[in-house]
């Protein structure tokens, strides 16, 4: 087994505590420090294990810009000055790049309205978490295209150019948020509470909507797969 493998297998364990084991989440986020939110306890983990966001969404390679954190600022001409604040920003790899944006929420984030009763009949209305994300991505990515030029060339934080060129035309993004387990009951799944959300998800083409527990089921994939191509290769 590869040292790059072995590491990997072992974040994903740690990204299985964090979803399914609270004094395990809590223990992280005190951790951080004083006065740290959930959203710093996923900021923290995905800023070391960007390789989560490398495959799946939406089927396209995704890597950080070159040397610099996942969390970036958005005005200008670079992506450095005093802006909006994104939680990821992310590039596609290939010949070309294209910049894309994601908005991390955290696993607990509600996706419904915690109300007794559906709107109507057995309709759920998504959370104000939910439609808030969703609106906080668009007013990011439209103030990117209002500011950002089609094509810019990257600086680092010394104002040195970094050597990459990134494309912004109708950028993809992404909202990670609550998980799947909100709609289980003690008896299976609340069809009613499920089915509200996912016919709500397929009508949002962008951003992309991407729970928690199905992000980590991306990432044990990748572990998987590059296992197997390991021992394929043996």
């Amino acid at each position: 087994m590869s040292i790059q493998l072995g590491h990997r297998k072992k974040q994903l364990e740690i990204f299985n505590s964090l979803l399914t084991d609270n004094n395990f989440f809590e223990s992280e986020k005190k951790g951080l420090g004083a006065n740290k939110r959930d959203e710093d306890v996923w900021q923290n983990f995905f800023e070391k294990n960007t390789w989560i966001f490398g495959y799946g969404l939406n089927y396209i390679f995704n890597t950080p810009l070159e040397n610099e954190k996942l969390e970036q600022v958005v005005k200008g001409s670079t992506v450095f000055d005093s802006g909006k604040r994104v939680d990821g920003l992310l590039k596609t790899r290939g010949i070309v790049s294209s910049l894309c944006f994601a908005e991390i929420k955290t696993h607990k984030t509600p996706l419904l309205k915690i109300v007794k009763t559906p709107y109507r009949g057995e309709s759920w209305a998504a959370s104000d978490d939910l439609s808030g994300g969703i609106a906080q991505v668009q007013k990011t990515v439209q103030k990117s295209i209002e500011n950002i030029k089609t094509k810019t060339q990257v600086k680092n934080k010394e104002g040195d150019l970094t050597g990459e060129e990134l494309f912004l035309y109708k950028p993809k993004s992404f909202l990670i948020i609550g998980s799947h387990s909100s709609f289980q009951g003690g008896f299976g799944i609340n069809e009613d509470k499920f089915s509200s959300f996912e016919l709500f998800r397929q009508s949002v083409q962008n951003p992309e909507i991407i729970t928690f527990d199905e992000l980590f089921e991306r990432a044990k994939y990748i572990v998987e797969t590059n296992e197997s191509n390991n021992t394929t290769n043996a």
